[in-house]
């Protein structure tokens, strides 16, 4: 009766969220289910508290019948499940993996109390101590009921079947006091099991009902792609990003309920790791019991009532700003919460219903509704990096080029970014490639205000891109920004805007493999910084270290691949300031630790934060793009 009437309320709760589409791409929900619920995979991430996990998960499924075995032996000691219950098979599992939960367990206690790392602070422990000292005593009065069983004869099983029930019979035997003990300890089980079930929806634990549910309904799409909010709808649908908890959506609602508080999204956050107030974990945590303050006279409909602003209501205005977007919270999580999407909503809110932001942004979110671009210089000047090299410039009418090249806004306007677009199209031109540039008819994709929450300002920005594109026949683009490239590719097909985007280290990485480009190696030695928004948002990750290992000599940095470590610049930080400590100086001295004398990168935003954070760190190294290294490295005919 507790379990129905809490899961009740848990159901109203997340029935109560606005609408989200996640009932689409039915294959890949199942492949989820199947590797990250069954599999365990995102918890083996970390192979040794991945297989305790996975070993009382795994323990839990095998065992489930025995629960029912259990509640039918109460009412009748002589009977049991027919068929499964006769088999000596399913005994030797039972014991094995009431074995392996039992070692499972202890493994999680030795983490918690005796290694004690880092990512468990602001977890509720006690939830988690009590929680183990349950699961313990639900395995252990089940050998023990199995053993007194077996001592007493009662065993439908061949007793030879399971070895350790077997070997702890002997501790009783034929008598009155074993007929108690064999009493005593499957009601026990059954209690413990009870009681575990009806504090199961009132503790953290609360994620062994839901996270399969979560998994199941998490984005199918590229995991750089915001879900857009939609303004042409009825008035009563209509959503502005997350104020209150009655604007979260049904999924968001389930995130928090799905929350493990293992911490693993606090250990990879960037922001966290450099001292700052943001944790994903204890965010969601707080969203969680806001939900649980302020939904149920919500759900109720009481009279009068006003449910908190989120902000600063469950968390502060410096938590919500401190993201950087890198997703390394989501890649981490092993129930798929979607801790981005969250931050970027209770942005929308605070920017477009409140109008409060850093105050250091205004000028960005201003320059790129006025000039098209957040340097906030004229769309004239886009083009002129281009004229000394011949670059062709694609005008209204003109037929459309095999590679439309999308310079974006930091390459078009900062000068140490520049140099990636100039060396792409020495590149592109010596390859031979049929290419062309928008100039003063490109205008920022929008990624800067979107990330900021300023959704009006993207789907403008957004709308007339696409309305440009279109309009001029492209089909394939080619971008050196992986935040362009990002939006480009997985953003503006909701817009109407489907072409192949590829990033230029992919079409420069293809170009070298036809022998189109032919560059000399050397033995210097370069470590490559994988960008967020490259790596861990749209797996590329191949392309940029083929060109860094045909210039030199590549040197991997500790953090790299999916799980590497933002510049910092993500998020909107490029324009904003950072408290506490730089997340570009700690990715910086990590570079500089490989010894490599080239920090290379394929991010104008990576090459200008980098490169502050190298020179603060007085390092001596180098940071470029690889574009550059290649285009340095090209044989003499080439040139």
């Amino acid at each position: 009766m507790l379990f129905a009437r809490r899961a009740q309320l848990l159901v109203g709760l997340v029935r109560m969220g606005k609408p989200a589409q996640r009932f689409d791409d039915l294959p890949q929900r199942v492949r989820n289910e199947t590797e990250i619920v069954l599999g365990q995979r995102k918890l083996l991430q970390r192979l040794v508290p991945g297989l305790i996990h996975a070993a009382i998960f795994w323990g839990f499924l095998v065992l489930f019948p025995t629960i029912v075995i259990a509640m039918i032996a109460v009412v009748d000691r002589d009977a049991t499940l027919p068929w499964l219950g006769h088999q000596g098979a399913f005994a030797l599992l039972v014991d094995i993996f009431a074995v392996l939960v039992l070692a499972g367990v202890i493994g999680a206690v030795l983490i918690r109390k005796v290694q004690r790392p880092a990512r468990f602070e602001g977890s509720h422990l006690g939830e988690a101590d009590l929680i183990l000292a349950m699961i313990a005593g639900i395995v252990t009065t089940l050998l023990l009921w199995h053993a007194s069983r077996i001592g007493l004869g009662l065993n439908e099983w061949p007793a030879g079947w399971s070895p350790v029930s077997d070997a702890l019979s002997g501790l009783f035997g034929e008598s009155s006091a074993t007929e108690a003990l064999e009493r005593v300890f499957v009601w026990a089980h059954v209690l413990i099991i009870l009681t575990f079930l009806a504090y199961l929806p009132h503790s953290k634990h609360l994620h062994i009902a839901t996270a399969a549910v979560n998994v199941f309904f998490t984005r199918t799409r590229a995991r750089g792609r915001l879900e857009p909010l939609r303004f042409d709808g009825p008035e009563d649908e209509l959503r502005f990003g997350a104020g209150t908890v009655a604007d979260l959506t049904w999924k968001q609602t389930l995130d928090t309920f799905s929350c493990t508080e293992c911490g693993r999204c606090q250990d990879v956050c960037p922001a966290w790791t450099t001292g700052k107030e943001l944790s994903p974990k204890l965010l969601i945590m707080a969203l969680r019991d806001q939900v649980f303050e302020d939904g149920p006279p919500l759900l109720r409909g009481a009279e009068g009532f006003e449910a908190q602003p989120l902000v600063p209501g469950a968390v502060t205005d410096n938590v919500v700003w401190d993201c950087v977007t890198c997703g390394a919270c989501v890649r981490e999580c092993p129930v798929s919460i979607e801790h981005v999407d969250h931050i970027v909503d209770l942005r929308r809110h605070l920017v477009m219903m409140e109008a409060r932001f850093p105050a250091e942004a205004e000028p960005m979110l201003r320059d790129v509704e006025r000039a098209g671009n957040p340097w906030g210089r004229a769309q004239t000047e886009r083009a002129d990096w281009a004229e000394q090299l011949g670059v062709r410039v694609l005008e209204p009418g003109d037929p459309a080029p095999e590679v439309l090249y999308w310079v974006g806004c930091a390459a078009s306007f900062d000068e140490r970014a520049r140099t990636a677009a100039e060396s792409t199209a020495k590149l592109l031109k010596a390859a031979g490639v049929d290419f062309a540039i928008l100039g003063p008819r490109e205008s920022c994709t929008g990624d800067p205000a979107r990330r900021m929450g300023n959704e009006y300002l993207f789907q403008a920005h957004a709308e007339q891109n696409v309305s440009t594109l279109n309009e001029s026949g492209v089909t394939k683009i080619v971008a050196s920004c992986p935040h362009c490239f990002n939006t480009l590719g997985n953003e503006y097909p909701d817009f109407g805007g489907d072409y192949e985007v590829v990033h230029h280290t992919e079409l420069l990485a293809d170009l070298v493999r036809e022998g189109r480009l032919r560059p000399n190696g050397s033995k210097e030695g370069i470590t490559y910084h994988d960008s967020c928004y490259l790596a861990r948002h749209n797996n590329v990750l191949e392309g940029p270290r083929e060109l860094v290992e045909a210039v030199g000599q590549p040197i991997e940095m500790e953090r790299s691949g999916k799980r590497t470590f933002c510049c910092g610049a993500g998020g909107a930080h490029m324009w904003m300031e950072e408290r506490a400590g730089l997340i570009n100086e700690e990715r910086a001295r990590e570079a500089a630790e490989t010894g490599a004398e080239t920090l290379a990168v394929a991010c104008p935003f990576c090459t200008v934060m980098l490169d502050d954070g190298v020179r603060a760190n007085g390092a001596d190294m180098r940071v470029a793009d690889v574009s550059t290294l290649l285009a340095e490295s090209l044989d003499e005919q080439q040139q």
